[in-house]
């Protein structure tokens, strides 16, 4: 399986750079973010099945077995598509933690209904959920865009005010 590398301003303009991600690096990391996942998804109070949803619709009896052996720390080569989506849910997850106090307010953003034009009054668990691979990178990079001052689109009108050079301290 291969990522695509795109150069950055200080890189060779060549064109897109290929790393390989090989077997090995994938079980290093399947298991342990397997383990993740299920921690994440236990605070998140998800069902089987949408768990299931989130890693890309295994079959029920695939999800049970890649369980069993990340639980066991058994051997265990997760899909490239499967190990980028955990990576999409441990962003998420990260950025919640980010934005919120505590677990509980993150938890009603996440399933609660969102005014923000992304997500059309669904709650962005919704999203997750019926977008694929595409919905979940979307929340990641809408909580991402937060985290980094952007209110979105749709924020309530003064919800955001802006900062001033009375705000700003040099020590």
């Amino acid at each position: 399986m291969q990522i695509a590398n795109f150069p950055n301003a200080s890189a060779s303009t060549d064109g897109m750079q290929f790393r390989t991600i090989s077997r090995e690096d994938r079980e290093r990391t399947s298991a342990p973010g397997l383990r993740t996942f299920r921690e994440i998804a236990d605070r998140f109070d998800l069902s089987e099945a949408e768990r299931i949803a989130i890693l890309g619709d295994p079959g029920r009896s695939t999800y049970h077995q890649w369980m069993k052996k990340a639980r066991e720390h058994q051997p265990l080569s997760l899909p490239l598509d499967t190990l980028l989506r955990i990576s999409a849910i441990l962003g998420i997850y990260k950025a919640l933690t980010i934005l919120f106090e505590d677990e509980n307010q993150a938890l009603v953003w996440l399933k609660g209904p969102h005014r923000g034009t992304l997500f059309a009054g669904a709650a962005p668990m919704v999203y997750m959920l019926e977008g694929g691979h595409d919905g979940l990178m979307s929340v990641r990079r809408y909580l991402d865009a937060w985290r980094g001052g952007s209110t979105g689109f749709g924020a309530p009108e003064g919800s955001f005010e802006a900062v001033t050079e009375d705000d700003l301290v040099f020590a």
